[in-house]
């Protein structure tokens, strides 16, 4: 039987991420599924090969295997068929119609839509794994700082979804087991949370270190002196240099955000510090500031 390279039918290397397959599969079934490409029989066949290698590199399980065996991967899953599939499932098989769904069925189910992958897309022997789900929610930049949780409602159940402190936006998170029904519960989908952080109206974040502003008037600056600066934490009091410059940057160590997974760990907070020149004088101030030029 024909060994076949997947990692070059989806056009990734073989060092390639989970994320990066994902990202090349969809991009490759969008260009070749059926619904854009009526009667086409290169298509349609491109279309099953695509389908044929996510469902091996997809799966982290079937792609070890995979990279292990090489030419031997199509006699090993042969003799898995003959007493059960080794790698819990076949490959897809294309049934040419997906039960009549069309394309936008076809987006709605793989990108976090129906119960099942396409319809009609099905497995050889073994058991038939239910498709992945995502969905998404938005939390706020204190509650990526301290962890927050939001419930999640699935079609027969209610699902309470706990951030660790130091999430981040972009952050996906994967629940097990609660994606599309497969034919055992043992063969259900995953369920992939993608984590939105809203912006902050006073930091910015930068990995794990938050970056911000704060006013100082000119004689602080001159004189240097003390400042009270917001974090996420609350105030606290910092020292500032005599002769500081407009823009300067200071940084207060350990204010920014916990660092993901590694407790007790924190990122710092870095203040530009922006100089407020008065507006206005007193007759007083004016003569004084006068006399300071004349020295100068």
């Amino acid at each position: 039987m024909e060994y076949k390279d997947y990692y070059k039918v989806l056009g990734v290397a073989k060092a390639a991420t989970q994320d990066e397959i994902k990202k090349a599969y969809r991009k490759l079934a969008v260009k070749y599924h059926p619904d854009k490409n009526p009667d086409n029989k290169e298509a349609e066949a491109k279309f099953k090969e695509i389908n044929e290698a996510y469902d091996v590199l997809g799966d982290a399980d079937k792609r070890k295997k995979y990279d292990e065996l090489g030419m031997n991967w199509k006699q090993y899953e042969q003799m898995g068929r003959q007493g059960g599939n080794p790698f819990g499932g076949g490959q897809y098989q294309y049934s040419g119609d997906f039960d009549g769904g069309d394309f936008s069925n076809f987006f709605s189910q793989f990108f976090g839509g129906g119960s099942s992958f396409g319809g009609g897309a099905k497995r050889g022997r073994g058991a038939a794994r239910g498709s992945d789900l995502q969905t998404e929610f938005e939390i706020s930049l204190e509650e990526a700082y301290h962890g927050t949780n939001r419930v999640i409602q699935l079609e027969n159940e209610k699902l309470r979804v706990s951030t660790k402190p130091g999430a981040y936006d972009g952050q996906q998170l994967r629940i097990k087991g609660k994606g599309g029904k497969g034919s055992t519960p043992a063969a259900n989908g995953d369920l992939f949370v993608n984590i939105r952080v809203r912006p902050h109206h006073r930091f910015t974040r930068d990995g794990d270190d938050l970056r911000s502003t704060h006013d100082i008037d000119l004689y602080t600056a001159v004189l240097g002196g003390e400042a009270i600066v917001e974090t996420l934490t609350g105030q606290v009091k910092v020292q500032i240099a005599s002769g500081t410059q407009n823009n300067k940057t200071i940084r207060i160590k350990g204010k920014g955000m916990p660092v993901y997974g590694k407790e007790g760990m924190l990122g710092d907070l870095y203040i530009q510090l922006r100089i407020l020149i008065p507006a206005t004088l007193t007759t007083e101030q004016r003569r004084l500031f006068e006399e300071l030029r004349k020295i100068s």
